[in-house]
């Protein structure tokens, strides 16, 4: 877990910018739209589209702005064709790496994730070298303020939730994907204000960076990837020593 725990800590450091901001709403429209495209436009029956807009709520994203993203999928808006791609490889120090995508040119896409790994020292694979190191679990943030720790456990697990980990700033929920959808209504009817909702793959073991140059060169890799207009998701098996990520912060 600890891989999916700390990219997300250094991503909601980094991301409170402006650019960071648009980048996580470009993505998280392109999930709407082909979660809609996939499986209709009402979130009741589509748990997919549902946890994208939760999702999508979750970073403060405007009511419009879903709408047309689920209109974009159900086709009555135009738009680009997305297709959805997996791509796996191995970073510095011989980390795992997901890379989910959406993308209407998968031979731009391809190339560039290519580049991103061999620039990284690190290398694409192919298809289900490292997914089996993964489990796909559904994940919420949930801030420390306004919510005590006991209660909050008891609340997730009373729905479905598999585990409440503490971290830095906050509390993360971990569940069962079937799950995930029950632990946020959970959430919502008792007025807990949470952030970071969605579907991740979580590693099952993690491996130690303690070098600082891999360190280094591993989060310019996954922050490279996240950049990209066409990655969605990024995930890593790795995890980094409080200290250590503090020099390199």
């Amino acid at each position: 877990m600890s891989g999916h725990s700390k990219w997300s800590t250094i991503k909601r450091k980094k991301g409170a910018n402006d650019a960071k901001r648009g980048k996580m709403f470009t993505k998280l429209i392109k999930e709407i739209t082909i979660a809609a495209r996939i499986g209709g436009g009402d979130p009741e029956g589509n748990p997919r589209l549902r946890s994208a807009v939760t999702a999508a709520k979750g970073e403060n994203m405007p009511k419009d702005n879903i709408d047309r993203a689920i209109k974009k999928g159900t086709g009555d808006l135009g738009g680009a064709i997305y297709e959805e791609i997996m791509y796996e490889g191995y970073g510095p120090g011989g980390i795992a790496v997901l890379v989910e995508t959406m993308t209407d040119n998968k031979n731009r896409t391809v190339a560039d994730i290519r580049h991103f790994f061999a620039k990284s020292g690190g290398n694409l694979g192919e298809f289900g070298c490292v997914a089996w190191m993964f489990d796909k679990k559904g994940t919420v943030s949930v801030a420390k303020e306004g919510v005590a720790e006991d209660e909050l456990m008891d609340m997730a697990l009373e729905a479905g939730a598999e585990d409440v980990v503490e971290e830095e700033e906050s509390y993360q929920i971990v569940t069962a994907p079937e799950a995930f959808n029950d632990v946020v209504d959970q959430l919502e009817k008792n007025e807990i204000k949470f952030s970071d909702a969605s579907i991740a793959m979580m590693p099952k073991n993690s491996i130690e960076v303690a070098d600082e140059k891999t360190a280094k060169s591993l989060l310019r890799l996954l922050e490279n990837l996240e950049d990209h207009d066409d990655v969605q998701k990024v995930h890593a098996n790795f995890d980094i020593a409080d200290d250590l990520m503090e020099r390199l912060s």
